[in-house]
């Protein structure tokens, strides 16, 4: 293992560690339809192995909380959580939560400007030539993605900068990934949203698997945490597409069935360990 040291130490505070996991890209492969992103087929069973090992397990992701917990058939998984396990989802950004002891939803009303960006949106696909984009609606958010584009990097890129300065006028921020561009609300993103949940679990460590930029901020809140001396694991989810997280990463896997590998190998350990 090429990471022993932040390995063991994470291991040997294993009931108050706080699991933190990017969903597309991390739990669920990247698919063209993004509403077809369904969990690995080996995540349900690992995240159900890991969550009574840990002190919480918490989905930190773009999509809409609803989305995820059907995407990953969550409510299948907290069924079977024994009593004091926590599976939580941070839905966009952190705005949205769900979690396996209430199984309710909650969500913030749509930012102020979004429909305003909408209703121009048609006009600045045309003007970047992007007409084919598939426009993902998250309520909270606008996601465009270029992948099913012929050139989809040129296409990505001429689109980026009309999106940037409609946003800005319409009070947004614009937050960009593989091949995709997520319009929102500014203020809060995924650093801000794991903070906040290490706060609430009161965690002693924690690890983070992510694979894109959205994951960053989350990234850098890792980093200030172990700066104080806390356990913790960062984890790249490998693909050709992204290598900024890459540089940062303690450990570099292939994918999400190598995230789903290594979570796989903690929890069983942290079993081992009691």
């Amino acid at each position: 293992m090429p990471f022993p040291e932040r390995y063991d130490a994470l291991l040997a505070v294993a009931g108050e560690v706080l699991v933190g996991l990017d969903f597309d890209g991390t739990l669920s492969p990247i698919v063209a339809d993004p509403t077809r992103a369904a969990i690995h087929p080996d995540g349900p069973r690992v995240l159900a192995a890991l969550a009574p090992q840990v002190g919480a397990v918490v989905v930190v992701t773009g999509r809409p909380a609803r989305q995820v917990v059907e995407l990953g058939g969550l409510d299948a998984v907290a069924d079977g959580l024994p009593d004091g396990a926590v599976l939580a989802v941070l839905g966009q950004y952190g705005n949205e939560r769900w979690d396996s002891t209430s199984r309710s939803f909650t969500s913030p009303e749509p930012p102020a400007g979004l429909t305003a960006f909408r209703d121009e949106l048609p006009a600045l696909l045309g003007r970047a030539r992007a007409d084919g984009t598939f426009v993902e609606e998250k309520g909270l958010a606008v996601a465009l993605h270029t992948r099913r584009l012929d050139d989809a990097a040129a296409a990505f890129t001429r689109l980026e900068e009309v999106v940037r300065d409609a946003a800005e006028r319409h009070g947004l921020s614009v937050e960009p990934g593989r091949l995709v561009l997520e319009v929102r609300a500014p203020g809060m993103h995924k650093g801000i949203a794991l903070e906040a949940a290490l706060h609430e679990h009161r965690a002693r460590g924690v690890l983070f698997a992510g694979d894109d930029l959205g994951d960053l901020e989350a990234f850098h809140a890792v980093q200030r945490q172990r700066e104080h001396g806390v356990p913790a694991l960062l984890v790249c989810s490998g693909s050709q597409e992204q290598e900024v997280l890459a540089d940062l990463a303690d450990v570099v896997v292939d994918g999400p069935a190598g995230v789903l590998e290594l979570l796989d190998r903690f929890a069983a350990d942290a079993a081992q360990a009691r």
